[in-house]
């Protein structure tokens, strides 16, 4: 049976953005949830700013919580000092964020793209010298809420440098929900081409309803590893109209009924759904939700 690793990333990009405050103790208590479900993987913060970012605050307290042979954790870090505290408080695993176009990053962290991409550069060379897995995303790869359509070749060329410096992954991220099939199907069939598919990720949102049928896309393209949010929570703050992630609920749902391995128990994940929304204190959940609750509740 074909293996599809679900990267939860719920406890950053899912509550980044939210409005309620959820405190690093209760962060760190809906990650070892979701580990308990049996999702593989976790980017359980970002060591950003918390003048930035301030649902981000006390991402170090978080990593201290985590038993780290749990499973593949991992933290996002937008710049070097991000990197070094995030490599103090001991994560085996980080992620830069370089966006697609020159407006997406100086909204997102104030730099153009040129510098961007050789900040990026740097901390992933020194993060592979440090013993830690560098992972790097690519967000906006499909369309930028400010400049519109992105060139496939410039996607095609950012993660060539991103792995030329030492990632051991690149996630492409349609960070606004803007894609549809066609061009999902058009854009990994280039990168897989390119480089091994083994590599590359996916990190889709849902903000037109096609998350799933753009993760389909992906799997048939021969993407093994996506991106996914408990309850579909999330949403770039520096990206306006980015609605929810893809629902974790919903892209398991999806691979076990199409004949794929996750590893993740489908009714325990449904408790994290509801844990979620008792930190949130307001209604969530993929579109699937609903189906799946009169399930378990008629089995």
């Amino acid at each position: 049976m074909d293996t599809v690793i679900i990267n939860d990333v719920g406890p950053r990009d899912g509550l980044q953005n939210d409005s309620a405050d959820v405190a690093p103790a209760e962060r760190a208590n809906l990650v070892n949830a979701l580990v308990a479900a049996g999702v593989p993987a976790v980017e359980v913060a970002s060591f950003v700013s918390p003048n930035a970012v301030p649902k981000m605050a006390g991402a170090d307290e978080v990593v201290a919580a985590l038993d780290l042979n749990d499973a593949d954790f991992s933290v996002l870090v937008p710049n070097h000092k991000g990197y070094v505290l995030a490599r103090t408080s001991g994560i085996r695993s980080v992620a830069v964020v370089l966006s697609a176009t020159e407006t997406m990053n100086q909204k997102n962290i104030n730099m153009d793209l040129d510098t961007t991409t050789m900040v990026c550069e740097e901390i992933v060379r020194q993060a592979k010298e440090d013993g830690l897995t560098p992972r790097a995303y690519i967000s906006v790869a499909v369309e930028c809420p400010y400049e519109g359509l992105v060139p496939e070749s410039r996607i095609e060329d950012l993660a060539r440098r991103m792995f030329e410096a030492g990632a051991a992954e690149v996630i492409v991220a349609d960070t606004i929900g803007a894609a549809n099939p066609a061009q999902v199907k058009s854009l990994f069939t280039r990168l897989v081409a390119a480089f091994d598919a083994a590599r590359i990720s996916a990190h889709f949102h849902d903000t037109r309803a096609l998350a799933l049928a753009n993760a389909w896309q992906a799997l048939e393209c021969g993407i093994r590893k996506f991106d996914a949010s408990i309850g579909g929570l999330g949403g770039c703050p520096f990206a306006p109209g980015a609605a929810g992630n893809l629902a974790t609920e919903d892209l398991a749902l999806l691979l076990e009924n199409t004949g794929f391995s996750t590893g993740i128990d489908t009714a325990k994940l449904l408790d994290v759904v509801e844990l979620t929304r008792g930190l949130v204190a307001h209604d969530l959940g993929g579109r699937s939700l609903a189906w799946q609750l009169g399930r378990t509740k008629a089995a």
